[in-house]
């Protein structure tokens, strides 16, 4: 190439480039160049929007570029006729664009956009640089390499012709070309640095957009570091066009551009030497900027470290580096921790400061120092100086002692500034110290701080308390714990309303440090002082805030244990203090004013004070003069008041002492406690005992409270004083005259564990003494571990130690026990009564005459108390009195005998009726009590006076005695009158008590004898019995109850049968009124039942008669246990004596039983509510749910059906029955599931048994009755009740059941019982019980079909079958299978039917099966199948049930038959065959048939092939049977649904059928045209109409089309349309290559089928053209699918075919209308066809125009209509080649061509007036208008408009109308332009202005004001 060239082709502009002009190749970035080609602008313009709609989602700043780039504006605008100003904004529009482009280059959307680009804008020509610098990052993609080759860069002097390579090798641009090319070529280095710079700029509008950039910078850092590594010397040159850049990348604020630019410096620093000043500028920039990206600052110090340590200046700028420390530091927001990671980062920096330029850092430092003033810039200042002295050379020379005393003077120092430096050093230094200095001096600088006066000394503050409280210092440390909150205290409290304020922000800051969680005393502080400061104003904040702070402190302390709150350091130098008797020492005094003044903490002093306070209660406290110090009890019952209350306050003190005793101060006040007021060792334990005993007193005369803890401290603390007692004082000390022994003793009997154990230690400190109880200690002490285990072991071990009292033998030991008892039980008489009470109950297992002669004189004496003044006895005595009276027994009885004295105070006991205290046996029962008596004498006194007889024995004397103020002497044997019955009343009640009495069976006799002379009349006088009664029948009950304990039968040896008069007791029910009577004697009675069982059993019916008429209309509590009693007594001896050996024993077991359910059910209504439920589950439950819960609930049902029906009103029938429905469900659900169901069973069975009917008439045979009724038990008695009422009870019982499975309750009992488990077994049975009911209720239906009672049959079947659907709910689907099947073998054909809807219902739930359920559902097919064919030997089957099994069989398939395929293949055999029957098969049976198939050879698939042939031809044969098919619109849809489903499933398979199908689909939808397009038979056929046009491969449909249009060619009316409408639809789904195969055979279909009209030349033309028009349709579509080359010569095909000289001219209708259609469909690109056509059109159009000749175009009677028709044809199609004309087909020649023969058209009058004026109007004048507008011509505008305005001289008034309309509307189209024709048309206006028809002059004003509006000119003026 010359120079010359070279020189003209770069200053060729883009627009000049050839590749622009040629459409055969076309710069593209997706497609192929040539493929690109053949793309339209429209659809690049839709690639590049929908790319941007994309983008716009990701990043919605794409927005702005929508309108320059992708508008409809951008579509149509051409660059290279734009001016300069217009491409210069485009050319930023697309350079920003690509800017933005760039971070998603990679995605399919931008290159979307990018295509457009470069299609519209060009910008591979125009915006090289744009474009490369958007993909430069991405230069080792394939796509950037696309990018590359689109580039013209073939000259070598281009700037990119360095990429020529990588354009032609198609190879990636490797980075090391990058690289190098990049440190070569400076243009591009700069290049890559502007590029980021206006990426950076372009952003920065954008917030948040750093991550779009990532990928750029990295490619900046990585290319321009990879550049300086790899260049072998740097020229100042790269240096000096780097600078700038390195400038702007430091100022940027985003971290990865400042990243990259610190990683540039870093390797300038490595590669070059720099001047100083150049360095000192740098690092100057790089401090200034560094606290900009805080992420960043460890980096920027990096950097800076390596920028000096590799450049080493001479010296360094000032104080840069300092001021920006200070001033990012003192941001107003900078937290602490990031203040630290700053410090951190800072210091290697500082090192080498200080390592590098000690002198200036020095200089600057000092310079610096003078010049702060500010607080806070002094601190920053001091941790700056920290920095540097902390680390480097000088720490490592220091000694460390020095260093830690230096820090810790310094912390004294005046000056604030040096006290901060001092505590930020020794925070650093912290570990070398100790906790206590560490505590020590951080207090101390508490003690020095003055928040109020220098607000400096907060900082320290702070710092000092972290280090306090935040670090482990104080660890498990108390001590120093209690220190520190004791210092800190102070400052907490709020003195300040300044939030502001140093002591506030103090308190807040202290509050929210750990102090709280260290100390209990401050638990909760934090917490409660910030919502203090939330909710209180400021002005009201100090009260309210310390007010909290004194509760909460306050709360802590009680809360807490006082003795860790009271650990406040007190020195021990008080202690000898506390101990002296006087004042408050003066020191202390002082000091704690002092305190107070300066407001200082003063908690310790405050303990010290109270200690000394109590230490002067101490001294104070004197005992006063009644005190008894030297009785041997201390007595509080029998003190004075004064001394009372010295004894309680002696108690508080040592409580409280006791209470800090963890402390060493309060272990001196409790010697001082002792020394002052228990110094006697006596007094102390005296006081010890009443500690000890107190708590078990029950009238606490001390009105205080001793809790068991402190008994049990108190028990420690005598233990501990006792080991140390000297002999002589322990021997005093365990002797008689001390209470200790006594006061330990009780103590062992205590119930709690701890006090018993701490008795034993005490004991276990005197065991080994000489004493009057030794015995008792040393026998005690050995047992320790099971008297701290049991606390009646005491009781017991004494029993045994001083039983041998009791034997005759004199043992050596009896007189020591002897003694130690009587000293035991002296005691007695000195100590309170509450001592005496535990003792007895310590002794209680003692008994002997000793005993009791050693306690009569206390017997006496509290027997007198209690008769003089019986409100002084306090209870601890009455309890006394109550155990001493127990010790008259059988062990000290012969003690009355001998002393007289005794025997008087018995008798004294017995006279005395009082009871002392409530709940508690008078004393006259708790002396008789302990007494046994014999039966015998009971007997003899109970005889009338008659028979009495002298027994001379102590026991009768004792019982005259007794008796003797009752008999007063009245023994007169004729009087057996009120008083023998008071004495035998008296007697009965001391019974009521007597436990011991020596054989009572001998009493029952007499008992009965008194009985019965009870119910006897007695004279009125004698008043009522039934208190006499009620005690007889109770002590028959204690006798029964002693006799059998257990309730079981009883020896005859001992009682004889015979001997208890049950029948007695019945009678005596019968006879009382009274319930407390009747409560009695049921109760025997239930007793007697199970000791007796034959004789109650013998009056059962009578005792539950009589119960169900009394007792249980009762309500309350006592009722209902005397009913509980009796049923669970009486009853099981019922069932027992069933032993199941005899069947008459059993049914008359069971009829009893029956019998009183009855009573129970018939006695219900009158039952209160609330006991109803618990009456009858103990009923049921005792006689046992398994056998007789369905007898309850059957006579709970014939009460319904026969009372509670009766008594409703008629609206309230159906609430009654929902509430007893309610009632029985829960009775029926207090059972277990399995007697439920039992229940149910044995119901339905019972039902089963009844009688279908009550037979009216009397029976034949008498004993035919009785035996069949011996069978059933009677519960229901049939002949009680009517024929309604058994049909009611009937339907009554199966509805309840029903509603009892589908219960909330029964669920919830199954699934608490375990789930559908349970059922196991049962459910099986259940079901196959309800079937048998079912079967027998459908039976019962049959025959009594056509009886009145039919629908009741009919009624209950509902019924049954709602049973078994709860039944079936309940079943797992494992049982429910196989008793389908079952079922499905049942001979009645409605219980199949009912098992097949089961099985559907099943099946229809929406429900994941598991494998094997599914494998036993798919056994059921076989029976299905078998049920279908209708061959079962024993069974037939109704059409119906058929029917519903095919669909059992269709759902089977639905579900399982994808993963189980081969059990099907029998059902389409079945089903194929069924199909083949045709009509003689049920017509319903044939539809289900047909849905089966549908499903089963969808889900077969191949497997279904087989059976097409069979299938196929009754599948037609049925569908050719119009008559059925129309009769059954169900049918008809089976019918479609198999066809689809076949053609759906097989399309490959079905051609042998193909003709057939087609034939039937076309003559179905002639049928199904007729109903409504929304019906299902229309939706169908649609459907299958698609799938047939859809699925067929064209080698299949198309020759089966051939054949079937030569079969519907002779029968056409209304097939054609269905027929070519499935032809469309193929045509329309063919593909490309398809369409071009089959091209000639579908062309020589057509034009055989647009012979329609030809043939069918004579029929009516209307008709003709519809169908015509479905055939043109079908040609279009195929038409649209053709390529222009495809096309043409089949347009002239059959152009020739309609034109040739021997073709029919039928055919010219024909093509004109599929040229009207084709023109109409392809629009302007018709034009490319239409110019032959427009000879013929102006020839047809003068051959059919009657004004210009006479012949008859068609040879037919019709040939004016087929002539208007075709002239129709020409107008439209002409007027759709004028409106869609773009290319300017109408040339001058085609125009004159035209006009012509259109202008005569508007003579033509064919086909008459009307039809004249039709064409006119809607055909011709429309095309006349489009034409001229199509002319687009002036100069042809004027011979048009004048042919037409010549046409207005017409003789004929309608041609002239016509003439002057299409003038108008070629005015209304051409509008402005009209005017150019004005000028000629004004006359021949003016002549119509004056027409003789007047039609023609209105019109004519008309068009002149309308041509006025048109042109917006008046006109008149013209006339």
């Amino acid at each position: 190439m010359t120079s010359l060239a070279q020189q003209l082709q770069r200053l060729a502009l883009p627009q000049s480039d050839a590749s622009l002009l040629s459409r055969d190749e076309v710069a593209s970035l997706l497609f192929d160049p040539k493929e690109a080609g053949t793309i339209d602008r429209d659809t690049l313009f839709a690639i590049g929007c929908t790319g941007l709609e994309e983008l716009l989602g990701i990043d919605p700043s794409f927005e702005r570029f929508e309108a320059p780039l992708f508008s409809q504006l951008a579509k149509t605008l051409e660059r290279s006729v734009q001016t300069k100003a217009v491409n210069k904004q485009l050319d930023e529009n697309i350079s920003l664009f690509l800017i933005h482009l760039s971070p998603y280059f990679l995605l399919k959307p931008a290159q979307k956009c990018l295509e457009w680009l470069i299609h519209r804008f060009h910008i591979h020509l125009y915006n090289q640089d744009s474009l490369i610098a958007c993909v430069l990052p991405y230069h080792e993609t394939r796509i950037f390499v696309r990018v590359i080759q689109l580039l013209k860069i073939n000259n070598s002097k281009h700037k990119w012709f360095w990429l020529l390579p990588i354009k032609r090798s198609g190879v990636p641009l490797a980075k090391g070309t990058l690289v190098t090319h990049c440190y070569k070529d400076l243009g591009f280095m700069d290049f890559i640095c502007s590029l980021v710079t206006k990426s950076v700029k372009a952003f920065a509008e954008y917030p948040g957009s750093s991550t779009q950039l990532r990928v750029l910078l990295s490619f900046y850092a990585s290319t321009i570091v990879s550049a300086l590594v790899a260049a072998e010397d740097l020229s100042d040159n790269i240096v000096a066009k780097l600078f700038p850049y390195i400038q702007k990348g430091l100022k940027s604020s985003l971290p990865d551009y400042r990243a990259a630019t610190y990683m540039i410096i870093c390797q300038i620093s490595v590669k070059v030497t720099m001047e100083d000043t150049f360095v000192n500028s740098l690092a100057s920039q790089i401090i200034r900027t560094l606290t900009r990206i805080p992420s960043l600052i460890k980096d920027g110090l990096s950097c800076l470290i390596v920028l000096l340590q590799r450049q080493k200046p001479e010296s360094l700028g000032k104080n840069l580096l300092f001021e920006e420390y200070i001033s990012y530091s003192s941001q107003d927001k900078m937290d602490s921790d990031k203040v630290s990671l700053l410090n951190e980062q800072f210091l290697p920096l500082i090192r080498l400061l200080e390592s590098r330029y000690p002198k200036t850092l020095d200089a600057v430092l000092e310079e610096r120092l003078k010049e702060i003033t500010d607080l806070k810039k002094q601190e920053l200042f001091h941790q700056f100086i920290s920095l540097s002295t902390s680390g480097g050379k000088y720490q490592e020379s220091i000694d460390e002692s020095f260093i830690k005393e230096a820090i810790l003077t310094r912390l004294d120092d005046d000056c604030m500034d040096v006290v901060l430096s001092a505590i930020s050093a020794f925070e650093i230094y912290k570990q070398h110290f100790t906790s206590e200095v560490t505590v020590s001096h951080l207090l101390n600088l508490f003690r020095r701080a003055e928040l109020s006066k220098n607000g400096g000394w907060y900082k320290v503050l702070e710092i000092a308390a972290d280090i306090l409280i935040k670090e482990e210092i104080l660890g498990e440390n108390d001590q120093l714990s209690n220190q520190v909150v004791v210092h800190l205290l102070p400052f907490m409290v709020i003195n300040s309303d300044d939030m502001e304020s140093a002591e506030m922000k103090m308190a807040v800051y202290l509050s929210k440090s750990g102090i709280c969680s260290l100390h209990p005393l401050l638990r909760g502080w934090k917490e409660a002082l910030e919502n203090v400061i939330k909710s209180t104003k400021s002005e009201e904040l100090i009260g309210v805030a310390n007010q909290k702070m004194i509760e909460l402190l306050a709360d802590n302390i009680n809360s807490g244990n006082p003795s860790s709150m009271l650990k406040m350091e007190i020195s021990s130098e008080w202690h000898f203090e506390l101990m002296m008797d006087r004042g408050i020492p003066l020191e202390l005094w002082a000091h704690y004013v002092k305190q107070l003044k300066t407001a200082q903490q003063i908690a310790v002093e405050d303990s010290v004070l109270l200690l000394f306070s109590l230490k002067n209660f101490i001294h104070t406290l004197k005992a006063p003069k009644s005190f008894p110090k030297d009785d041997t009890w201390w007595n509080p019952e029998q003190l004075q008041e004064d001394s009372r209350d010295y004894l309680r306050l002696l108690i508080g003190l040592f409580e409280m002492v006791l209470g800090g005793a963890d402390a060493i101060h309060f272990r001196v006040l409790m010697k001082l406690f002792i020394k002052v007021h228990l110094e006697d060792v006596f007094q102390l334990f005296k006081f010890f005992s009443v500690l000890w005993t107190y708590g078990s007193s029950l009238s606490n005369p001390l009105n205080c409270r001793v809790t068991a803890a402190l008994q049990t401290q108190a028990l420690y603390v005598g233990s501990a004083l006792l080991s140390p007692q000297k002999a002589q004082w322990k021997h005093q000390l365990a002797s008689a005259s001390s209470p200790v022994v006594i006061s330990l003793l009780i103590n062992l009997g205590s119930p709690i564990k701890e006090v018993r154990r701490a008795a034993i230690h005490c004991f276990q400190a005197l065991s080994g003494v000489a004493s009057q109880f030794h015995l008792v200690i040393d026998h005690v002490v050995p047992k320790a571990e099971e008297i701290t285990s049991d606390a009646s072991y005491v009781v017991q071990d004494l029993t045994t130690l001083f039983e041998e009292l009791q034997s005759e033998k004199k043992l050596k030991s009896h007189q020591k026990l002897s003694e130690t008892l009587k000293n035991l039980l002296y005691c007695v008489y000195s100590c309170p009564s509450y001592i005496a009470k535990d003792l007895m109950k310590v002794l209680q297992g003692i008994n002997n005459e000793m005993v009791l002669s050693q306690l009569l004189p206390m017997i006496e004496q509290l027997l007198d108390k209690s008769q003089k003044e019986p409100t002084a006895v306090l209870k601890d005595e009455a309890v006394t009195l109550h155990l001493t009276l127990g010790k008259y027994n059988e062990y000290s009885a012969s003690l009355l005998h001998k002393d007289p004295k005794s025997l008087e105070i018995f008798i004294k006991a017995v006279h005395t009726t009082k009871e002392l205290s409530t709940g508690m046996p008078t004393i006259q029962i708790t002396a008789l009590e302990k007494i046994s008596v014999n039966a015998e004498q009971v007997r003899i006194e109970l005889e009338p006076p008659d028979k009495a007889k002298s027994l001379g024995s102590v026991q009768q004397t004792r019982r005259q005695k007794m008796q003797h103020k009752k008999s007063q002497e009245q023994e007169s044997v004729q009087e057996v009158g009120g008083s023998y019955w008071q004495r035998v009343t008296l007697i009965l009640e001391l019974l009521q008590h007597k436990k011991k009495l020596k054989n009572p069976q001998i009493l029952i006799p007499a008992l009965f004898n008194l009985l019965s002379r009870c119910l006897e009349p007695l004279p009125p006088e004698q008043g009522s019995m039934e208190y006499t009664k009620q005690l007889i029948l109770s002590c028959l009950l204690n006798i029964c109850q002693k006799l059998s304990p257990e309730g079981g039968r009883i020896p005859k040896d001992i009682l004889d049968e015979e001997k208890f008069n049950v029948e007695l007791i019945v009678q005596c029910i019968r006879v009382s009124e009274m319930p407390q009577t009747h409560h009695h004697a049921l109760l025997l009675l239930g007793t007697v039942a199970g000791i007796f069982p034959d004789k109650v059993l013998h009056n059962i019916m009578s005792i539950f008669t009589f119960m169900g008429a009394n007792v249980m209309r009762l309500d309350d509590t006592y009722s209902f246990q005397v009913i509980n009693k009796t049923v669970k007594m009486v009853i099981p001896a019922l069932i027992q004596s069933d032993g199941g050996d005899s069947a008459e024993v059993t049914r008359n077991v069971e009829d009893i039983v029956v019998k009183i359910i009855n009573v129970f059910v018939d006695a219900l209504p009158h039952v209160p509510e609330h006991r109803r439920l618990p009456v009858l589950v103990q009923l049921v439950d005792t006689l046992g749910a398994e056998r007789f819960l369905w007898v309850l609930l059957v006579l709970l049902f014939e009460q319904y059906v026969t009372k509670t029906v009766l008594v409703a009103a008629c609206g309230e029938k159906d609430a009654v029955l929902e509430a007893d429905t309610e009632f029985w469900i829960s009775v029926c659900c207090e059972f277990s599931v399995q007697h439920q169901i039992q229940s149910l069973m044995t119901i339905l069975e019972y039902l089963l048994k009844l009688p279908e009917e009550k037979e009216e008439t009397i029976p034949q045979s008498v004993s035919n009755k009785s035996e069949s009724q011996e069978e059933v038990l009677q519960v229901f008695n049939i002949d009680a009740h009517t024929s309604k009422q058994l049909r009611h009870f009937k339907f009554l019982s199966v509805s309840f059941m029903s509603q009892l499975l589908a219960s909330n309750n029964f669920i919830r009992k199954v699934v608490e019982s375990g789930g559908p488990q349970v059922l196991t077994g049962l459910e099986q049975r259940l079901l196959e019980t309800v079937l048998g009911y079912i079967n027998a209720v459908a039976q019962s239906m049959e025959r009594n079909a056509d009886k009145l009672t039919g629908k009741f049959w009919r009624a209950l079947l509902s019924k049954a079958y709602d049973l078994l659907d709860k039944v079936n709910a309940l079943l797992p689907t494992e049982t429910f299978i196989p008793v389908i099947r079952g079922l499905l073998e049942n001979p009645l054909p409605s219980v199949r039917r009912k098992a097949l809807d089961l099985l559907n219902n099943k099946l229809q739930q929406k429900t994941s099966w598991k494998k094997k359920i599914i494998y036993h559902f798919l056994d059921l097919i076989p029976v299905l199948v078998a049920m279908v064919k209708h061959k079962r030997k024993t069974l037939e089957d109704q059409p119906i049930n058929r029917q519903t099994a095919l669909y059992t069989l269709k759902l089977l398939c639905k579900h399982f038959g994808s993963e189980n395929p081969e059990p099907f293949v029998p059902v389409l055999n079945t089903t194929v065959r069924l199909i083949a029957l045709g009509a003689k098969e049920e017509k319903n049976v044939l539809g289900s048939a047909l849905l089966c198939v549908a499903e089963v050879v969808s889900t077969l698939e191949a497997l279904a092939i087989p059976q097409l042939p069979s299938l196929m031809p009754p599948l037609l044969t049925t569908m050719r049977n119009t008559r059925e098919l129309v009769s059954g619109e169900v049918y008809l849809l089976s019918a479609l649904a198999a066809l689809q489903k076949v053609v759906e499933t097989l399309p490959h398979f079905i051609s042998p059928y193909l003709e057939g199908v087609l034939s039937q689909v076309i003559h179905l939808e002639k049928i199904t045209s007729e109903m409504s397009p929304a019906s299902q038979a229309n939706v169908r056929l649609t459907s299958l109409k698609k799938t047939l046009a859809t699925t067929l491969s064209p080698r299949v449909l198309l020759p089966a089309i051939n054949k079937t249009y030569k079969q519907i060619e002779k029968n056409w009316k209304n097939l054609m349309g269905p027929f070519m409408s499935i032809l469309r639809e193929h045509i329309g789904v063919m593909r490309k290559e398809e369409l071009a195969s089959h091209q000639p055979q579908l062309t020589t279909f057509f034009l055989e089928a647009l012979d329609f009209r030809t043939q069918h030349s004579e029929n009516d033309l209307e008709e003709i053209g519809k169908t015509e028009n479905y055939i043109i349709d079908c040609l279009v579509a195929m038409v649209v699918k053709l390529s222009e080359v495809t096309f043409r010569p089949l347009f002239f095909k059959l152009f020739d075919w309609a034109k040739t000289e021997d073709a029919p001219k039928d055919r010219l209708l024909t093509f004109y209308n599929l040229a009207d259609c084709i023109a109409e469909k392809l629009k302007g690109l018709f034009t490319l066809f239409a110019g032959h056509l427009v000879k013929p059109f102006a020839d047809t159009l003068n051959q059919v125009n009657i004004s210009k000749t006479d012949e008859a175009f068609f040879d037919s009677e019709n040939d004016p209509e087929k002539c208007c028709l075709l002239l129709q044809f020409i107008l439209n199609c002409l007027y759709k080649i004028f409106l869609f004309d773009t290319q300017h087909f109408l040339s001058k020649e085609r125009a004159e061509a035209l006009m012509m023969p259109l202008v005569d058209q508007l003579e033509n009058r064919l086909g008459g007036e009307e039809k004249f004026q039709e064409r006119v109007t809607k055909h011709l004048i429309p095309c006349l208008a489009q034409f001229s507008v199509a002319m687009a011509d002036d100069s042809l505008w004027k011979p048009l408009n004048y042919q037409i305005l010549l046409k207005t001289r017409d003789s004929s008034p309608k041609v002239r109308f016509a003439a002057l309309i299409t003038v108008l509307a070629l005015a209304e189209k051409l509008r402005e332009n009209y005017i150019v024709l004005l000028p000629e048309s004004i006359p021949f206006l003016a002549e119509l202005m004056e027409d003789e028809c007047e039609e023609v002059e209105h019109q004519c004003q008309k068009t002149i004001q309308q041509l006025e509006t048109i042109l917006g000119e008046p006109l008149q003026s013209y006339f």
